[in-house]
């Protein structure tokens, strides 16, 4: 059987991680992403057929964005089995001291109102197949809120937690289910965006995307009779 898969933030860190492992084991993989050039980077970075990957270069927050992704991976492969919401950002200027409303539409956009959209996008063709599953990237900010992560950054991951408890209480009698993710500190681009950046000899101690895709891929390759609701990994 054809398996089929969609990872947003494709382009670096734990969605680029998650796309590598999908297509390493046989999954055709629609990476989606702001910017097409580091998607191809991710298609090249695995040395596989690219005749395997649909890029798709789209801002998540945008409803219409949204819509032309939806109708490219109908037209190339029918759907998706797996939808991955790994697209997620932050700004420096994050505590509700000097937060201001563009920079938490901005959050808010991205990591929770993407994750929406393309979960609405995808879930018809799950529902008329009577299977797929969601897995959600979150954080543990998205379980408890520390100054570290910033109030637009938590509000827009509690989303998230809440979007898949949605799924799961609405859809899992049709064969669909979800998960989600919550990492701890890992190493990938968005840590550039803290009021103080962490030092790269405080990065090694945390986890690594490719710690996270495990866990994704975990959901992902239960048998459909599993469900596993949420995963919480920290560095040790």
């Amino acid at each position: 059987m054809l398996k089929r898969a969609l990872v947003t933030g494709a382009g670096s860190g734990v969605g680029r991680a998650v796309a590598i492992r999908l297509a390493q084991e046989g999954w055709r993989v629609v990476v989606v992403g702001r910017r097409v050039d580091v998607l191809e980077e991710t298609v090249a970075s695995t040395g596989l057929d690219p005749s395997g990957f649909l890029i798709c270069g789209a801002d998540v927050g945008s409803p219409e964005a949204v819509e032309r992704t939806r109708s490219k991976v109908i037209e190339w492969m029918g759907g998706v089995d797996v939808l991955v919401n790994s697209a997620g950002t932050n700004v420096p200027r994050r505590s509700l001291e000097v937060l201001t409303y563009e920079d938490y539409r901005t959050m808010m956009d991205t990591n929770l109102t993407g994750a929406y959209l393309m979960t609405q996008a995808f879930l018809p063709g799950m529902r008329e197949r009577g299977r797929g599953t969601v897995v959600n990237v979150v954080s543990d900010a998205g379980r408890q809120a520390s100054p570290k992560a910033g109030p637009g950054y938590v509000m827009s991951k509690f989303g998230m937690t809440g979007l898949t408890q949605a799924i799961n209480a609405e859809e899992r009698g049709r064969g669909i289910r979800a998960c989600s993710v919550f990492p701890g500190d890992i190493d990938t681009p968005i840590l550039d965006k803290r009021p103080s950046p962490p030092s790269a000899e405080a990065r090694t101690h945390m986890l690594q995307p490719e710690d996270v895709a495990e866990c994704v891929m975990l959901a992902v390759n239960l048998p459909p009779r599993a469900l596993v609701e949420e995963i919480l990994i920290r560095p040790r």
